[in-house]
C-alpha cells in the first residue's frame, strides 16, 4: 500500500545563491559562516554525514571533497536536482534525494555527523523535527539558525524585507542565540556553540 505524503507545514525559503554571491559583504558573512562549519565538522572527528535540508548541496559537497562519505535530503526537487549535478559534476553517484525529515528513519539515515542548517527557522513544530534529528545524529549534530534580532536588522539595513521588518520570506522561526541554546539544552549535550554573523552556529552530542 502506498502511503500519502503527510504535509507538516514546512515552509520553504526564498531562493538566494548565497554561496556563490558577488556582494563583497555578504561574501565576506559567508566565508565566516563556512568556516566556522568546516572547524566545528573537523571537530568531531566523523568521516560520514547526512545533510537534512541539503539545499544545493554545498555544505555536503564542500566535506565530500575532503573525504567524507556523504548523503541528505531536502524538500525541493529543484535543489537536489542541483546537489546530485554537483555529483555528477566529481563523477560520484547521486547522493541526495527528496525528501522531508519527518519522513527519515534512523536505518536510512543515521551517520556520525547529521546537519541541519538554515532548516529549523522554516519548521513549525521545532521540538518534532529536533527528535527526528536526534534519532538519526550518532552521535554529533550541527545545527544553525539565523541570529535574531541582528538577521532582520541586516535585513532592513540593506533595503530588504522592509515590509516584513526584515523577516526573511519563509523564516517562522525566530532566536537569539540564547533562546536557541534554551530550546537545546534540555535534551542535548552542546560540544560548542560558534556566532558567526549573523548565524548562531551549534554542535551537540546526542548520545
Amino acid at each position: 500500500m502506498t502511503e500519502t505524503p503527510v504535509n507538516y507545514g514546512n515552509v520553504p525559503g526564498n531562493y538566494y545563491d548565497k554561496y556563490n554571491t558577488k556582494n563583497p559583504i555578504a561574501h565576506y558573512l559567508m566565508n565566516s559562516f563556512l568556516d566556522t562549519f568546516d572547524e566545528l565538522a573537523e571537530k568531531t572527528g566523523a568521516r560520514n554525514s547526512y545533510e537534512v535540508g541539503c539545499g544545493e548541496g554545498n555544505l555536503s559537497m564542500r566535506l565530500h571533497d575532503r573525504g567524507w562519505n556523504v548523503h541528505g535530503c531536502d524538500l525541493e526537487a529543484v535543489s537536489v536536482a542541483e546537489a546530485n549535478h554537483q555529483c555528477a559534476a566529481r563523477g560520484t553517484a547521486p547522493k541526495f534525494e527528496t525528501r522531508s525529515l519527518f519522513d527519515l528513519k534512523p536505518q536510512e539515515a543515521r551517520a556520525e555527523l547529521v546537519i541541519s542548517c538554515e532548516v529549523l527557522e522554516h519548521v513549525p513544530q521545532t521540538e518534532r523535527a529536533l527528535a527526528v534529528l536526534k534519532t538519526l545524529a550518532n552521535p554529533y549534530l550541527l545545527l544553525s539558525v539565523p541570529r535574531e534580532p541582528i538577521w532582520r536588522v541586516l535585513n532592513m539595513a540593506r533595503g530588504k524585507y522592509i515590509g516584513r521588518l526584515g523577516n526573511t520570506p519563509g523564516h517562522i522561526r525566530h532566536w537569539s542565540s540564547a533562546a536557541f541554546l534554551d530550546l537545546l539544552q534540555p535534551t542535548v549535550k552542546i560540544v560548542a556553540v560558534r556566532k558567526p554573523l549573523p548565524w548562531t552556529m551549534v554542535l551537540c552530542r546526542c548520545d
